[in-house]
């Protein structure tokens, strides 16, 4: 069986030289200090969850709102003896590639058990982890980013239906699984965004660099699942606007990725949001069932407008 037009979003920063962590000290964590990496890797595993496949495991899979596809690596399909099921065009960050897909049955976690998945498989050096879980994975579940705890948790919809102390709610619409926030601005210009979790940097089209008229002042590095190696332009916003809240300078590579042409959006501002900047926020939920996103907002680096709150306690 083979698949067309996968979208994998997963790219990882280069800064200082470390594009992902694993549970070894092998060579992608290269003459970091002990401590320090040490320390990388324990934020690596509380940012990803525990998996099992067939009830062997645990193993650590990345969470990624901006794949339609659960992935594998390569050693994981060699040890698991994993069926393979055809081949697929991945859409990358970076670039497109051909690769080869698996099957994946009685994929467990978070109380979930997912079967019948058809699985790119990828190297590990490319991941940073054993596996990815996206879309096809996270339907009707909330993935909820607490930067306060620094963790990832993943819960059932409706078993996690409380809005507590998140001020900010916004609907998304839903185009190939993702959800697309369209209730947002990039200095004044209406925006389409994309948030990932997969993706550290965030990065926006040449369509809304043309927009904002912004120079490229410097340099982002970073490398996608398939190893693309990314050189990119890179713009200070002065706001973006998202519901109620407000981020200010905001770093934002440019590149008109292959992602937006898949999901409908070239020629159209657009911008995917990464994890760097959604730190700005104490908690992030993405709650697939209902199309929401939900923000939590603290009380330093994102302000928030309360004269949105009556419109947007209306809304919901």
């Amino acid at each position: 069986m083979a698949l067309r037009g996968l979208i994998a979003g997963c790219a990882l920063a280069l800064a200082g030289g470390v594009a992902a962590q694993t549970d070894s000290a092998g060579s992608m964590l290269g003459n970091i200090a002990a401590d320090e990496a040490a320390m990388l890797r324990d934020r690596h595993e509380r940012m990803t969850v525990p998996v099992t496949i067939g009830g062997a495991g645990p193993y650590r899979f990345l969470i990624d709102t901006g794949a339609q596809a659960t992935v594998v690596t390569h050693e994981l399909v060699e040890d698991l003896s994993l069926r393979h099921s055809g081949r697929a065009t991945l859409v990358a960050m970076g670039g497109t590639s051909v690769v080869d897909t698996v099957e994946l049955d009685n994929l467990e976690f978070a109380n979930r058990s997912v079967s019948g998945l058809i699985s790119p498989a990828l190297n590990a050096t490319h991941i940073g982890a054993d596996g990815i879980l996206g879309l096809d994975s996270l339907q009707d579940t909330r993935v909820l980013m607490d930067f306060r705890e620094g963790r990832m948790k993943i819960a059932d919809v409706p078993g996690e239906q409380s809005n507590s102390g998140y001020e900010i709610i916004v609907r998304a619409r839903r185009k190939l699984g993702q959800m697309i926030i369209t209730d947002a601005k990039v200095d004044g210009v209406r925006t389409s965004v994309i948030i990932d979790t997969g993706a550290q940097t965030s990065m926006a089209n040449t369509a809304l660099l043309r927009r904002i008229r912004a120079r490229e002042r410097t340099e982002i590095k970073s490398i996608d699942v398939l190893g693309t190696q990314m050189s990119n332009g890179a713009v200070w916003v002065r706001k973006l606007e998202i519901g109620g809240a407000e981020m200010t300078s905001v770093p934002v590579a440019i590149a008109d990725s292959p992602i937006f042409a898949a999901l409908g959006l070239e020629g159209k501002p657009a911008l995917i949001l990464g994890v760097a900047n959604l730190r700005a926020f104490d908690r992030v939920a993405i709650d697939f069932s209902n199309q929401r996103i939900l923000f939590d907002v603290p009380s330093s680096s994102v302000r928030f407008s309360q004269r949105q709150l009556p419109t947007l306690a209306e809304r919901f």
